[in-house]
């Protein structure tokens, strides 16, 4: 990364507080809504299946768009895409804290999603990008560990806002923020682009965008719907297949969007497979755990995103410990046993509701299910985005980003299935039954993304990916330009 104007870079901790202050709220605005719409429900008087769009419709548009988003940020700049995004998530928030019926509040959600999709890749690239390759594995912990708390604290803030408050302000809170980090990162971050301009592959992000849509919408749909449904059945196919036909254009095109050498590198590959069946297992977790603590253990919003401390507060301590650890070792070891770790706490939980046990024998499998979930976001994280070049790493956390949307919605998808076929949330017992068979859904999740995981490389290695071969020349090194 050079800096072409010979001015002094952004200081890290700034770039640092700033894009982690972004990922935040994106975050939050995810699962935060959870525990508000029985509230929402009553005062729009809406429908369960529109409640239902209130969370997907976000989904939906974040993860059909973060790809798409990359190539925008790496061909406009970063930094300029990133403070659109901004301007557009507060806009859409002020849209939904005013919302007068559902209808609009789906809308509102929708372009959140959008703006959503314009912050987070380029806020990774531009974090990673200034970021020393001596403390990436350290900075990536504190990101990770935002990110982190971001999942697991959704509900708690969702809770105390929404009975300290009103719902509107669960999105109300995020426009202060953005007052805030918006002038700042104007003034304190450099723009980055990736690379040369080339002709843009227009046909690739239409087919990127359309696919994920559809792989999202049957995913997100399935449970609703149920999956033999033609709506489900239709939009899942749809979705492989455009998926297909994107990866085959790609591997043809002169300047492809997305190159599939990136996938050839084995970094790369273990760090977004291991993320896929972590975020499966993490955020149908969170989902399913915040209904069990109230269904089946009696606690009230607040009472259960207060249990969900022994989780939380191990994500301010661990992931910056565990990136340090894996400047010295590598992402390997961190993500086999990180997510080692957090199965082995899904199956004590299955097997504590199984048994109908209250919360207090739990509190220790949450300690070790949140240490292991903290040792490998990190590792996982700056696996893949040490593994690409500078002039790639805008698309390189577009899909990070991307995946982490497909594996919450498969997550949540899955054990929505496996929930139903073993119980019922007509009953306390009933749903604790079903709460146990699905932890141990995402036990298995957990698992399998730690066998993954021992495909990332020990040590840290130099990127290897290179521009492809059909491209008139190599992109040149990162172009930085201080505003």
């Amino acid at each position: 990364m050079s800096d072409t104007t010979g001015r002094r870079q952004p200081s890290l901790a700034w770039v640092l507080v700033l894009t982690a202050a972004a990922a935040l709220i994106v975050a939050l605005d995810q699962l935060v809504v959870a525990t508000a719409l029985q509230t929402i429900r009553e005062d729009l008087d809406a429908s369960m299946a529109s409640l239902e769009w209130t969370v997907s419709a976000f989904s939906l548009s974040f993860a059909a768009l973060m790809i798409p988003a990359a190539e925008v940020g790496d061909r406009f700049g970063r930094k300029r895409t990133y403070l659109i995004g901004l301007l557009v998530f507060a806009l859409a928030s002020i849209g939904c804290a005013v919302a007068p019926s559902i209808g609009l509040l789906i809308t509102a959600r929708v372009v959140q999603g959008f703006g959503a999709a314009l912050i987070s890749p380029s806020a990774l690239a531009l974090l990673t990008a200034a970021t020393p390759p001596t403390k990436r594995g350290a900075v990536m912990g504190v990101y990770a560990a935002v990110m982190g708390l971001a999942v697991v604290g959704g509900p708690l803030v969702g809770g105390v806002v929404t009975e300290g408050l009103a719902w509107q302000w669960i999105f109300w809170i995020n426009v202060p923020v953005i007052a805030i980090v918006a002038p700042l990162s104007a003034v304190k971050l450099a723009e980055m682009k990736g690379g040369a301009p080339r002709r843009p592959d227009v046909f690739g992000l239409v087919l990127i965008a359309a696919s994920m849509f559809g792989v999202t919408w049957g995913l997100v749909r399935s449970g609703p719907a149920g999956w033999s449904s033609g709506e489900v059945v239709t939009t899942l196919v749809g979705g492989a297949v455009l998926l297909l036909a994107f990866i085959v254009w790609e591997t043809k095109a002169t300047n492809p969007m997305l190159s599939m050498r990136m996938f050839a590198n084995r970094e790369f590959a273990a760090g977004n497979a291991s993320t896929l069946l972590l975020t499966a297992s993490l955020f149908s977790t969170v989902f399913f755990l915040a209904q069990y603590l109230q269904i089946s253990l009696g606690n009230t919003p607040v009472g259960s995103g207060l249990r969900y401390l022994p989780w939380t507060f191990l994500l301010f301590f661990i992931p910056p410990l565990a990136g340090r650890l894996q400047d010295r070792i590598g992402p390997r070891w961190l993500i086999v046993v990180g997510l080692v770790l957090q199965g082995v706490g899904m199956l004590w939980l299955a097997y504590n509701a199984h048994q109908h046990d209250g919360y207090s024998s739990s509190v220790a499998a949450l300690v070790i299910s949140g240490t292991g979930t903290s040792m490998a976001m990190p590792a996982q994280q700056s696996a893949v985005m040490t593994s690409v070049p500078p002039a790639m790493m805008g698309k390189a956390a577009g899909t990070f980003s991307t995946v982490r949307q497909l594996g919450g919605a498969l997550g949540i998808a899955v054990l929505a299935a496996v929930f139903a076929a073993h119980g019922s949330d007509l009953t306390p017992n009933g749903f604790a039954d079903g709460f146990s068979a699905a932890m141990v859904a995402a036990a298995l999740m957990a698992f399998g993304g730690a066998a993954t995981g021992l495909f990332a490389p020990g040590r840290r290695t130099r990127a290897t990916v290179t521009a492809p071969v059909s491209a008139p020349a190599p992109a040149p090194a990162e172009s930085v330009s201080v505003e």
